[in-house]
């Protein structure tokens, strides 16, 4: 890959991605500004290469066989044997980009910027996160090509529901644990390899829980199994139609209770993951813990995210999680309140 870009300053590159992750991912936009350097523009970067392919993939302007394409050529981008030019990649990709570009589709818009920042950072670091941004794209193209005739995702069963999860999330997970492992012992880096996994099915199958609505009439997605709409009588097309709200209700009960399954193995994970490279336990523990409180939300008002289109958490106990680590929190306090977040909000 080249990309075919002049020299420019770096510094400002990096300081345009801090900005741009704070526009697109209130977590990550969270977890970013608890982290030193370089772990910092570590994660930023990793996070924005990500996006790019998921915005992508997201897009429901775009006809399958078109993203299937630009996903592949993404991954040539980022495969630094390939010499396909950037320049290309932006001339097929331009034309989807809406004349009004949402924070995301401006990500994708810079994405020379982005790449070249990345390929400024060491080595190291670098080739730990090439691996799985790749694995996380060609898994995204997989997905495109497979319900292409659907022209939007419609997964079929649990077990596809969680390979999907595993190159959204999983990936992710991967590329986070081989930056933060460097500096763990070998017993305490395998323990957070064994995690990594549920750690991120956890957080996105909160989200596939909560975000039912949106991701059928925003990106023509069903991400909820098939298999368990059939069960209760619903057909995909209509997911959020009034009538279906009780199925739709009881199959979103069914991957609340699923990603409920890995609140341990990812308390684990937090357990061992060091503080070092400018990493902060508090970076991956309050995504965790708000993923805690909308587990609860979820099954408190299941309903609402048919009804309402919107199951969150206030803004006042994120506050609340986020000034809790202002005060300090240490790995001993975190079962605490996890049990007193899943029980009632934080702030009350």
């Amino acid at each position: 890959m080249t990309t075919g870009q002049p020299e420019t300053n770096l510094s400002t590159d990096l300081e345009w991605c801090y900005e741009a992750v704070h526009g697109v991912s209130r977590t990550f936009s969270i977890t970013i500004d608890r982290l030193d350097e370089p772990m910092a523009r570590h994660i930023c970067l990793g996070y924005l290469l990500c996006r790019v392919a998921d915005t992508i993939e997201d897009a429901g302007h775009i006809p399958p066989e078109s993203q299937t394409e630009l996903l592949s050529a993404y991954d040539r981008l980022l495969d630094p044997a390939d010499p396909l030019e950037v320049e290309q990649f932006m001339a097929d990709v331009e034309p989807w980009i809406p004349e009004e570009p949402n924070a995301d589709w401006q990500v994708v818009a810079e994405t020379p910027r982005v790449l070249r920042t990345f390929e400024a950072l060491d080595e190291e670091p670098r080739e730990i996160m090439r691996d799985p941004v790749r694995e996380l794209v060609d898994g995204m193209a997989m997905f495109t090509d497979r319900y292409a005739d659907e022209g939007g995702l419609r997964l079929q069963t649990l077990e596809e529901l969680e390979e999907y999860c595993w190159y959204a999330a999983g990936t992710v997970g991967t590329l986070i644990t081989g930056l933060v492992a460097r500096s763990a012992s070998p017993d305490r880096a395998e323990e957070m390899r064994k995690n990594a996994r549920s750690f991120a099915l956890l957080l996105q199958l909160v989200n596939i829980a909560k975000d039912v609505e949106s991701d059928y009439h925003e990106e023509n997605n069903v991400y909820l199994p098939e298999e368990w709409l059939a069960e209760e009588n619903v057909d995909a097309e209509a997911v959020t139609a009034e009538d279906n709200q009780r199925g739709v209700t009881k199959v979103i009960q069914r991957v609340t209770g699923r990603a409920e399954n890995y609140l341990d193995d990812a308390h684990r994970y937090l357990e061992v993951v060091p503080e070092r490279h400018g990493n902060r336990l508090s970076a991956w523990a309050i995504p965790y813990l708000l993923a805690v409180g909308t587990l609860r939300e979820l099954q408190e008002r299941p309903e609402d995210v048919v009804r309402e289109g919107d199951v969150k958490i206030s803004r006042a106990e994120v506050f609340a999680v986020i000034q809790q680590f202002e005060d300090g929190v240490s790995r001993s306090q975190l079962r605490d309140l996890r049990q007193e977040m899943a029980e009632k909000p934080l702030h009350r």
